[in-house]
């Protein structure tokens, strides 16, 4: 009696009765199997992975394409200064374009990609060039760590999981991923320990970067797709990189000195105080070379891979002070925006600005620095007027002071 009652249940779909199939789902006026329902999620994915590749670099034309002059003025809205690597970053990615649309010709040319990396000192303004030139790109973007990641079977991430996040930003739309690009932060922290091959195993250095490799040249990897350890039963993604764009960035804290030991050792004698009176001092990361990433202890074949080599210059007073007002998003119009949000307007002495680029100055944070400063000066008004029926609030030269003063009491008390 039973099996004849489930015989009548069929899937509308496929018209398979109960027992031909895992399990049905009841609807209003008929029925639809698991394998179903599974057939209808991966059309409807597919079907809106299509719209939202309309927009894909594969889909643009040549005359369409945003060009380096188009994506440094882009770049200008939000970043103030930096104007050699804006213009390497903008190149970079506008050649990145014209790679995807690349077609085989006759003559056989292939264009190479050119991977970059930037060199500069904390808070001069390398990730958020990342993070802006990502707002305009039609193509996957990530931002990784690589201070998390570790060679593989030992304690952190493997390499594959740089691979595993652009997947995750590209939906796991394989085509659209490997067309990506990559920011990989942090690259100094895994540089070599020391300038000689150790014996024991570097795992979060030397090893990281000889992982690296093979994903900057350009080979097929199998990605975990859900990132963590692989094991031999998971499912892999294989993931061809060879169009993907490795963008790195990192301080290199202290490759000042080894920059200024090479300027110092190429010539001697009376022309030797001739051209080092030329030498700049105070923006020695604008002399860098290859050499120098070497001797701070990137191998020679990781460097070989990315040939793009540009540097951020220190931020010096001028530009901390248009940093804190002038860009599209910048700190004080980002606190103007919370405070007309609860409908009050918010007013700022001129004096202000100058007195937190100082500080800014005096800690030596670089950009970051200047958010944390206005932070403690604006924490009490930010707690205590919204509950308020004020509608407007000045914040003058002795109020921040003295938000600051008691700040560094509190400290030394709690110290």
């Amino acid at each position: 009696m039973a099996e004849s009652k489930s015989n009548k249940r069929k899937c509308s779909f496929c018209g398979r009765s109960e027992n031909e199939v895992g399990f049905l789902i009841t609807g209003m006026n008929g029925y639809i199997c698991d394998s179903c329902s599974e057939q209808a999620y991966e059309i409807t994915k597919e079907a809106m992975g299509q719209g939202n590749n309309a927009k894909s670099a594969t889909s643009l034309k040549l005359n369409e394409l945003p060009k380096p002059l188009a994506i440094k003025e882009f770049l200008d809205q939000y970043i103030i200064g930096q104007d050699a690597a804006k213009r390497f970053l903008s190149v970079s990615v506008y050649n990145h374009y014209k790679r995807l649309l690349q077609t085989v010709n006759s003559d056989d040319v292939e264009i190479e990609k050119s991977n970059i990396i930037m060199v500069g000192s904390t808070g001069t303004g390398k990730t958020l060039l990342a993070r802006t030139i990502a707002k305009l790109l039609h193509v996957p973007f990530t931002i990784v760590d690589a201070t998390v990641l570790t060679e593989a079977g030992y304690v952190g991430e493997d390499i594959e999981s740089i691979l595993t996040r652009l997947l995750q930003v590209a939906d796991y739309n394989v085509e659209e991923a490997e067309q990506g690009i990559v920011f990989i932060d942090e690259i100094d922290k895994i540089a070599r320990k020391s300038d000689n091959p150790s014996i024991t195993r570097d795992v979060s250095g030397e090893g990281v970067q000889q992982g690296l490799l093979k994903l900057l040249e350009g080979s097929i990897v199998n990605v975990p797709p859900q990132g963590g350890r692989k094991h031999p039963d998971q499912k892999m993604i294989p993931v061809n990189t060879k169009n993907i764009l490795f963008i790195c960035g990192g301080a290199f804290d202290g490759i000042e000195k080894k920059i200024a030991q090479r300027l110092n050792t190429h010539v001697v004698g009376y022309t030797a105080s001739q051209k080092s009176a030329k030498i700049d001092k105070s923006n020695m990361m604008q002399y860098i070379s290859p050499q120098d990433l070497k001797s701070f202890g990137l191998i020679p074949e990781i460097i070989g891979r990315l040939p793009v080599l540009t540097y951020l210059k220190p931020l010096d007073r001028d530009a901390l002070r248009a940093i804190l007002t002038e860009p599209k998003n910048s700190i004080i119009k980002q606190y103007v925006k919370l405070f007309d949000m609860d409908n009050i307007h918010l007013t700022f002495d001129e004096s202000v600005f100058d007195y937190v680029v100082d500080k800014a100055v005096e800690f030596k944070l670089g950009a970051r620095g200047l958010r944390s400063i206005v932070e403690t000066i604006m924490i009490d008004v930010m707690f205590e007027l919204p509950s308020k029926d004020a509608k407007e609030y000045n914040v003058t030269l002795n109020y921040a002071k003295a938000q600051l003063e008691k700040q560094n009491l509190s400290n030394l008390q709690m110290a």
